[in-house]
């Protein structure tokens, strides 16, 4: 009768722990918790992203704005700059003597007119460059502190 004995406390060692619904419901509100709390947060700084971002953006157009308005004026400067070195170059020419005299200050002219177009393209291309990087700064500043928050979390 002893082999029944043996049954019973084998049945008994393999038993479950009673399940508890209720701690069971309480573990599922603090995960479900834990990930709203968590997705609050990408949230917030998503938002925060995209506020950054914004201001970056308004930033460069208005800078682009800004260097749009100085190359256009560093344009017209040139223009007037050579459409007057031009008259004056024809006022000269009218009052040659000489067609050896004429062909002189054709040369001088052109030679100082490459001179002056040489200077100003240069400016005009630091300008650009300039206004390059300034327009795209607020963007890359932007950038770079999105990736550092990234690398942060």
């Amino acid at each position: 009768m002893s082999k029944p004995t043996d049954k019973s406390n084998a049945t008994e060692a393999t038993e479950f722990a009673a399940f508890d619904p209720g701690k069971a419901t309480d573990q599922l509100r603090a995960v479900a918790d834990k990930g709203m709390e968590q997705t609050n947060e990408v949230l917030q700084k998503f938002k925060s992203g995209a506020e950054e971002t914004q201001k970056a953006l308004e930033s460069s157009a208005e800078t682009a704005k800004s260097a749009g308005n100085e190359l256009s004026l560093k344009m017209i400067a040139a223009l007037r700059a050579n459409a007057e070195a031009d008259f004056s170059h024809l006022e000269a020419l009218v009052r040659v003597k000489s067609l050896s005299e004429g062909f002189e200050l054709h040369r001088i002219f052109l030679r100082k007119r490459l001179e002056m177009g040489v200077e100003q393209v240069k400016d005009i291309q630091a300008l650009t460059a300039r206004a390059a990087a300034d327009v795209s700064k607020p963007v890359k500043d932007a950038f770079a502190k999105a990736l550092k928050g990234l690398e942060a979390a």
